[in-house]
């Protein structure tokens, strides 16, 4: 099955900035191009942090409230430095979370999940960058039309994949769910039919409407039982 890689959705035009770049010259770059974070590099394209929002916000957040009404936080030692840095050097986080272009769309969104980031950078071998990929990039992946998801099913899933016959097993797909209707050799396939289908870019939704010809998955009874049983 063909799985679209971070490198056919992510943005190879990517703003970026370097160790040195000023706290303001961030702000506005952030600004300027609707984005939430920038990555740093250094002078040979090598990833060596992030620079978010979340991290400018600091320096606001330390502040004092001009109206006296607002207790002073007292962030912790690291958040105090941050708060307190001027340029991209002390601001970003590091090392920074990237991806690389031949992930899958699944492998970047769970990364994207497990360290609460909206975005990646994205590097080669030797960790320049080389691109950048965002939720919403991962998203397109479910743009992908029925008619492609159906193709697929029907041709790399069903009949390469499981050898099952093309007529045996019809599928429909309306608004990327899709439903299997007919029926498999053994009982067995039908968990992996799914699971398969469910792997397809574009799927949301996996019905199986399935019969079996032969019940592979039924337990062979046990001998020793059935000798105390006589």
């Amino acid at each position: 099955m063909w799985h679209r890689k971070v490198s056919d959705l992510m943005s190879t035009s990517v703003v970026r900035v370097r160790r040195d770049t000023g706290f303001k010259e961030i702000a506005k770059l952030l600004a300027e191009n609707g984005i939430t974070a920038v990555p740093v590099v250094d002078d040979e394209e090598h990833v060596v942090g992030v620079v978010s929002e979340a991290d400018l916000l600091r320096k606001e957040a330390a502040g004092v409230d001009p109206a006296g009404l607002l207790p002073v936080l007292r962030p912790r030692p690291a958040d105090r430095a941050k708060a307190e840095a001027t340029i991209a050097q002390g601001l970003m986080n590091s090392p920074a979370v990237t991806a690389r272009p031949e992930w899958t769309a699944v492998e970047a969104a769970q990364v994207m999940e497990r360290h609460h980031v909206k975005r990646l950078p994205v590097v080669d071998e030797a960790g320049r960058l080389v691109g950048l990929v965002s939720r919403a990039d991962l998203l397109r992946v479910f743009l992908r039309g029925d008619s492609a998801i159906r193709e697929e099913i029907s041709g790399e899933v069903l009949l390469r994949t499981l050898g099952v016959e093309p007529g045996e097993v019809t599928v429909h797909v309306v608004d990327g769910r899709v439903t299997l209707r007919g029926t498999v050799e053994r009982k067995s396939l039908v968990p992996v039919a799914v699971r398969l289908c469910q792997g397809v870019d574009g799927v949301v939704d996996v019905s199986a409407e399935l019969d079996h010809r032969v019940d592979d998955t039924a337990t062979a009874p046990d001998p020793e039982a059935a000798h105390h049983a006589g």
